[in-house]
């Protein structure tokens, strides 16, 4: 019996020092699900509220990083997605008003330790509108730790001002200073809706000082490049402006993807979301 149970505890140990030698395998997302507004006709919120849940649950989504999310979308993902809880306050006010960028994240997989949303602007702890942005922009992140593995990892969560050239390109450089700042040596992944593509200044100036993890995927990239489509069922070319980015090269990229599923001709929201599986 003592012979059986030692056999026992040590393929457990095999097992356990396995895991930790290749890591903690995750999966991520950004995700833009368009703010509800009854303009939207057919593709409305709550006629594709049920589809984006689906989304995230088939592909097994541990972390999602969200845009354009208002307080009643959020409640209605919450209650469709009990597995998920969030963080995340609103851009108005701190509080509920406006849009959120709020991380979700499954509870039976990470712990979360810590969180807080800040503003892109001179004045990035209270709620401001910075440069020449014509809303209010917010990053929100969380430090997490796996509860399989015990990994502490950061994700930032932002999305960028889709009308000032000066406010996307000093978001950049503040998105840098805050994640060497509050993150320092801990892995982080810094997610959003940036727009920008790859070619603009601002993803010119995070791939000076972040690693774009399409750039180090170890399987190509799966999908079109472009992240845009405006609810039309068609590509819409020079639209790569939902990014995933790394602060160190320790994480490991094994997958990135665009997620192009339609539900009888219909998107979950107006731009693609984009998926990493990564390694901790």
């Amino acid at each position: 019996m003592k012979s059986k149970i030692l056999k026992f505890l040590l393929l457990f140990s095999f097992i356990q020092g396995t895991n930790l030698l290749h890591g903690q395998e995750m999966r991520l997302m950004t995700f833009n699900i368009r703010f509800n507004t009854e303009k939207d006709g057919e593709n409305r919120w709550d006629k594709r509220k049920e589809n984006l849940c689906s989304l995230l649950r088939f592909h097994e989504i541990e972390i999602c990083g969200m845009q354009e999310a208002l307080y009643g979308q959020i409640q209605d993902i919450s209650t469709l997605l009990p597995e998920y809880e969030y963080v995340g306050k609103g851009r108005d006010d701190g509080k509920e008003a406006g849009e959120f960028s709020p991380i979700f994240y499954q509870k039976d997989k990470v712990r979360l330790l810590e969180s807080q949303t800040l503003w892109l602007s001179p004045t990035p702890e209270n709620p401001s509108k910075g440069w020449d942005a014509a809303l209010n922009r917010i990053i929100t992140y969380a430090k997490f730790q796996t509860k399989k593995g015990n990994k502490i990892f950061y994700v930032f969560n932002t999305h960028f001002d889709h009308i000032g050239e000066t406010a996307r390109r000093e978001s950049a450089k503040l998105v840098i200073a805050l994640v060497k700042k509050i993150a320092k040596d801990t892995p982080a992944i810094i997610m959003g809706d940036f727009n920008s593509t790859p070619q603009d200044e601002p993803c010119q100036i995070l791939n000076v000082g972040l690693i774009n993890t399409l750039s180090v995927s170890e399987t190509p990239h799966f999908g079109p490049r472009d992240t845009f489509n405006g609810f039309e069922n068609k590509e819409r070319e020079n639209s790569e402006i939902d990014h995933i980015f790394l602060n160190t090269k320790k994480i490991r990229v094994k997958k990135h993807a665009t997620i192009t599923q339609t539900w009888a001709g219909r998107f979950a929201s107006d731009h693609h979301p984009v998926m990493v599986v990564i390694q901790l």
